[in-house]
């Protein structure tokens, strides 16, 4: 199974496409993930700079976030907005899309229905569509997303179980079934460690993080040995430290305890020796 290493515009907001493209080549990524601003100056960079990026590496990877600002609203009018966002990333050509779908509190049909209607473009636009576990969303809780995988049984996931450690107050250390049940709908995974109190360790890499890296890659391993062993060719993984708030800070000063930047990119490194040997 190839993995292919996707690089996050999350904290990089600051850089034009051009730059941000030109920082992902030195790194060594091979593709990047971005929640695509409005901007059309940035738009049409990301456009022409993949095109560009493409001519000598065709299998770089552009994949687009569906993430809603916060509104007050019914499902049918989130429904909308989130639609018209979705169409919207399909014009920029996106391999996939990573979407934060529906919220936590719509009952379970009004999150169907949101996730029926995000299916539906997926199959008429020809682009994945991705639902991200992710607090806040339908699938915020391990044992609450059960039933949506019994209802869909083709749903796409990206992984991200940083948040239901955080949700559930723990590591999982109970819930594990449910992790296996997760790992044949992933198609893409946000490799962020946190735990029980928050979806973000500020450096997995110190010494008093040990352990919570473990469990992670522990996680991470059986998830590609279940990929693998259903023959799936492609694993995309975006290392997804985040700035503040997830980056945790100094009081008064508000200094990051770690820097995002590193850390990505040595999560980056660290997969890259762990998960292919």
């Amino acid at each position: 199974m190839e993995i292919k290493f996707l690089c996050t515009y999350w904290g990089r907001e600051h850089q034009d496409a051009e730059t941000f493209l030109e920082g992902v080549l030195d790194e060594g990524y091979d593709g990047v993930e971005v929640n695509v601003p409005s901007d059309d100056c940035f738009r049409a960079q990301l456009s022409e700079g993949l095109a560009r990026i493409r001519k000598l590496q065709p299998g770089f990877v552009f994949y687009a976030q569906q993430v809603l600002p916060p509104a007050v609203e019914d499902a049918t009018a989130y429904c909308d907005r989130m639609l018209a966002r979705l169409e919207e990333l399909a014009a920029l050509r996106p391999q996939a899309i990573n979407a934060h779908t529906g919220k936590d509190h719509f009952s379970f049909e009004d999150n169907c229905r949101i996730i029926e209607a995000a299916e539906a473009f997926s199959r008429h636009s020809g682009i994945p569509v991705y639902h991200e576990i992710h607090r806040g969303r339908f699938s915020f809780h391990a044992p609450t997303l059960m039933p949506y995988l019994e209802r869909f049984a083709e749903l796409q996931l990206t992984a991200d179980y940083s948040h239901w450690c955080t949700v559930s107050e723990s590591m999982l250390e109970d819930q594990e079934p449910y992790l296996l049940k997760s790992f044949p709908h992933v198609a893409h995974l946000h490799a962020r460690v946190g735990g029980p109190q928050s979806p973000q360790l500020a450096d997995p890499f110190a010494p008093e993080c040990a352990a919570a890296l473990a469990r992670y890659t522990g996680w991470w391993r059986s998830l590609c040995r279940s990929m693998e062993s259903r023959g799936v060719r492609l694993l995309t993984i975006t290392p997804e430290s985040g700035p503040a708030p997830y980056m945790p800070a100094e009081p008064h000063s508000a200094r990051p305890l770690a820097n995002q930047h590193g850390v990505n990119l040595r999560m980056k490194q660290y997969l890259q020796q762990t998960l292919t040997t």
